[in-house]
């Protein structure tokens, strides 16, 4: 078997997707196992390790039954493992609206055209700053969401300078900052973007406000 005809997955369960421009939609999650990075705040330490060992065609069949139009691929990192590409491929072949949620440290650029990207920068408050792979920048398109998660005041100064910088508006009208749950209050957030007329959506991680602080991100 190749390394595109199986892949190791954490989970797949079907929820509502919790954050993003789709945030609310009924939404498969297709976690995959594994991530090279180790941000300060991440709230999915456990797909770091374990999970099973599935062929592409299981982790395919699995997905689609979860019968939503929605389907997204999240980690852990899913870029890490090969067989992530063609398995994005076949879903949007198969009607499906894809997502991927990336770090922002694996390339992008193979990823399917039809495939919505949503990439994290990373500021000095996750520990991974120096990770950012700014070459990304060349393959994020209008349909692509740019994603930041904010700890505090430098973090947010950091986002604003990056957004000058790197000219991201335009890039992808899609830019969304959110705060690290639990140690950047929204509203002070709220208000600094009013402050700066920032050209970002704020967004909460709704489904931490369902079901509870311990819920596991995207």
């Amino acid at each position: 078997m190749s390394r595109e005809d199986s892949l190791v997955i954490h989970e797949i369960y079907t929820s509502i997707q919790g954050e993003s421009t789709f945030a609310g939609l009924p939404c498969t999650f297709v976690r995959t196992t594994g991530c090279d990075l180790r941000c300060v705040w991440c709230d999915t330490p456990q797909a770091f390790q374990g999970g099973s060992r599935m062929t592409r065609a299981e982790v395919l069949e699995r997905a689609l039954a979860g019968n939503t139009p929605l389907v997204e691929l999240t980690g852990g990192e899913p870029l890490l493992q090969p067989g992530v590409f063609p398995l994005m491929r076949e879903l949007c072949d198969a009607g499906r609206t894809v997502l991927v949620e990336t770090s922002g440290a694996a390339d992008v650029s193979f990823v399917d055209a039809r495939v919505h990207k949503i990439m994290d920068l990373k500021p000095p408050g996750s520990g991974e700053e120096g990770r950012n792979r700014w070459s990304n920048m060349l393959s994020i398109t209008p349909r692509d969401e740019i994603k930041f998660v904010l700890a505090d005041r430098r973090d947010y100064e950091w986002m604003r300078e990056a957004i000058a910088r790197h000219a991201l508006v335009r890039r992808t009208p899609n830019l969304l900052a959110s705060t690290v749950f639990g140690a950047l209050a929204t509203r002070d957030l709220v208000a600094w973007i009013l402050e700066d007329a920032l050209p970002v959506r704020v967004q909460l991680q709704m489904h931490k406000y369902i079901w509870g602080k311990d819920a596991v991100g995207v």
